[in-house]
């Protein structure tokens, strides 16, 4: 674009801050404690779950929600679980509308990450349990796998994702 000199016109830069952080909800349970916490013969099966939300509070502001859900289990007995969801409000200006979605659903929960990640850390390891490190997070690939799953589920109305 240029101005009606011919010179041309710049673009205010883009913008993101974080405004606030904060768990949201945090629950952790160690059912079969003290028994869970005595030698293993056997390494747990940990089963990690993460999700991304997002809320638009104004014109451009965004709530967006980790959640992380997780349980280790072995002999068929639950060691711990925990759910924890940790959001962020987001300020966004400046940004085309077809990059916006993308920024809110892979950009914030990839700031948000290494905070919850240290909750989930310090929650198992205040369980008596050594402290659960969950490894980096591929927001891309996610933010693809759930636009692939959308898609898929708009082209057969009839049949409902899994």
């Amino acid at each position: 674009m240029t101005n009606g000199n011919g010179a041309p016109v710049e673009q205010p830069a883009p913008q993101l801050n974080v405004l606030a952080q904060y768990t949201k909800d945090l629950s952790f349970e160690n059912p079969n404690a003290p028994a869970s916490l005595g030698q293993q013969q056997q390494q747990p099966a940990i089963n990690i779950q993460i999700n991304v939300s997002a809320n638009n509070l104004s014109e451009n502001e965004y709530e967006v929600i980790l959640s992380i859900e997780g349980k280790a289990e072995t002999a068929g007995k639950v060691m711990f679980s925990f759910d924890l969801a940790y959001a962020g409000v987001f300020r966004i200006v400046n940004v085309p509308k077809e990059n916006l979605h993308p920024l809110v659903m892979i950009e914030c929960p990839r700031l948000l990450f290494p905070f919850a990640r240290e909750i989930v850390a310090t929650s198992v390891r205040d369980g008596g349990f050594p402290p659960l490190l969950l490894d980096p997070v591929d927001f891309l690939g996610l933010y693809r796998q759930n636009m692939e799953r959308q898609a898929a589920a708009q082209a057969a109305p009839g049949v409902k994702p899994s």
